[in-house]
């Protein structure tokens, strides 16, 4: 049993290089994020202009 567990290797694998499919849908997922953030500026903004001007 201890020889089995003399013989295991500590290398590890080679981890892959970040290839270019995964930088476009990285590139893809910013570009929404930004989409979202802008859009919700946008929004409680609006919300805030409408409650300021609105008929009170």
């Amino acid at each position: 049993m201890i020889d089995r567990l003399g013989r295991m290797t500590t290398r590890r694998a080679p981890e892959p290089a970040a290839g270019p499919a995964t930088q476009s849908a990285e590139r893809a997922v910013l570009a929404g994020l930004a989409l979202a953030i802008l859009a919700g500026t946008a929004w409680t903004a609006a919300m805030i202009y409408t409650l300021i001007t609105g008929p009170f």
